[in-house]
């Protein structure tokens, strides 16, 4: 990670200011280095309340009980989603990856997190809200983005709450270390298997999925 990644703020300042003026008048926010945070404990009822009023710039997730911002999609990072897509779509006609989809993750679906791409059968999200449980999904993705905070949430707190959702394969592209990640298998809030794969390889992801990635075209993408 360079130190301009690591100085990122999580958010801007102003923001911030905007998100208190939205917020409910139970949830006090502060802003501590650059970062949102909650000064008491907040329920997964406020924070689905909160995030409902959040600007359209501004995408909040909840994570291991705690408020966390997900960071705006660069160029990069969207040519690798369409990427996956269009592979997705060649294979598995049948199905939907559908981007930017909130998500009841974690376990008895504690936490809300917002997928980069949500794999699920043609019509799965039909009658739902904004926030969608994992019941009959295939896969969640996420892709890395350069900010702080990527380490805990995509590599440490995330393959936690999709396992623990039962989510039977999280795909993780990480663009710090240009590889591809690929965990399956989940039992007791884990998966049992992780397996990393450099860009350029040919990645099998396993059933439910049943897709085959050819990966050279992501060398293209790397930062």
């Amino acid at each position: 990670m360079t130190p301009s990644t690591a100085e990122r703020p999580q958010m801007p300042f102003e923001d911030f200011e905007e998100l208190v003026v939205v917020a409910p008048e139970h949830v006090r926010l502060e802003y501590v280095d650059g970062r949102v945070r909650t000064k008491d404990p907040l329920s997964v009822e406020d924070f689905e309340e909160l995030a409902s009023r959040a600007p359209e710039t501004v995408r909040l997730e909840y994570i291991n009980g705690k408020l966390e911002v997900k960071a705006m999609p660069d160029g990069n990072h969207v040519e690798i989603f369409m990427w996956l897509l269009r592979q997705c779509m060649q294979q598995r006609p049948e199905l939907n990856l559908v981007p930017e989809r909130g998500v009841k993750a974690e376990a008895y679906r504690k936490g809300r997190a917002i997928t980069d791409g949500f794999l699920a059968p043609k019509g799965h999200f039909k009658g739902h809200g904004n926030w969608s449980g994992a019941d009959g999904a295939l896969m969640a993705v996420e892709i890395t983005s350069h900010d702080r905070d990527t380490d805990q949430r995509d590599r440490v707190d995330k393959p936690v709450g999709y396992a623990g959702a039962d989510i039977p394969v999280y795909l993780l592209v990480d663009r710090d270390h240009n590889t591809i990640v690929v965990f399956s298998e989940p039992k007791d809030g884990r998966y049992q298997q992780c397996d990393s794969y450099p860009w350029g390889a040919v990645v099998p992801l396993p059933a439910p999925v049943s897709v085959t990635l050819d990966t050279e075209e992501l060398k293209d993408y790397a930062d």
